[in-house]
């Protein structure tokens, strides 16, 4: 973008993140808001302006997807397919070989991936070209009652929340933990997604009683070398379940697509 032209960014999606996202936008003097894509109308109550997702595709230069994985698997072909730009947090569902096809290779728009709650993920990148790594694990730590889960029958979900010890609730592939706790592991998506390993990354889900923070562990090794990672995010105050800091990793996307001399690649 030249100095003069300002990015014209629409959002998807009016909750935890998508409002402090809004808010933001406007502090990138390279990015101008056009409104924002609501499941409800009348959800900002005039504060901004509220747009179908045609009207969005029409006036916007990028699409920012705030709004959840449902939202991404049904919104984000559209928008690439008509050659708007995307940026998304909410990726679980690139699992899914066909949507990833779709987002990321079909174009003719771009599809970005917001770093979310997780770091490191650009020397990530970087380690893993020609096969520079081999192997990626996250592991998760969390309070024993923000992984109960509707499919765990009533004796798994008192044994979790009586538990006072650390209990491993899921071991496996990304695909299988995403399906399982969608909302505890988008960020083992991320890391697949950096490094490319989608099979070979391994998730393990641990419920620790004396968790204050949710916290995440990345080991990564390969020829390229050794890399371990630690991220304790605070939480939105907005939504427990969200790190605060996935709002402004957002922004710092908008930021470096609006204008992207000194960013980091």
């Amino acid at each position: 973008m030249t100095q003069n032209v300002k990015l014209k960014v629409a959002v998807l999606g009016f909750g935890a993140i998508g409002k402090p996202v809004l808010e933001g936008i406007s502090e990138i003097a390279q990015a101008e808001l056009v409104g924002v894509v609501v499941r409800r109308a009348g959800s900002t109550q005039g504060v901004y302006t509220e747009l179908t997702l045609e009207e969005a595709l029409d006036r916007a230069d990028l699409i920012v997807e705030c709004a959840g994985g449902d939202a991404l698997k049904t919104l984000g072909p559209k928008v690439v397919a008509a050659g708007k730009n995307l940026l998304t947090v909410s990726f679980g569902q690139l699992t899914d070989e066909n949507l990833r096809r779709v987002l990321l290779e079909d174009g003719p728009g771009n599809t970005y991936l917001s770093t979310g709650a997780i770091g490191g993920l650009d020397i990530l990148s970087a380690a893993t070209i020609n096969g520079g790594l081999n192997e990626a694990r996250l592991t998760s730590r969390k309070l024993p009652k923000a992984l109960v889960q509707n499919w765990m029958s009533e004796e798994e979900t008192e044994k979790l929340l009586q538990t006072s010890e650390e209990v491993t609730v899921f071991s496996g592939n990304v695909t299988e933990a995403i399906k399982l706790f969608p909302a505890s592991l988008n960020i083992a998506v991320a890391l697949a997604a950096a490094t490319g390993l989608w099979k070979e990354t391994q998730v393990e889900l641990v419920a620790d009683p004396q968790a204050k923070l949710t916290r995440h562990e990345v080991n990564a090794s390969g020829e390229t070398g050794t890399y371990h990672f630690e991220i304790v995010n605070e939480p939105s105050p907005e939504n427990p379940a969200t790190s605060g800091v996935v709002a402004k990793a957002v922004l710092r996307g908008v930021a470096a697509l609006a204008k992207p001399s000194g960013t980091f690649v």
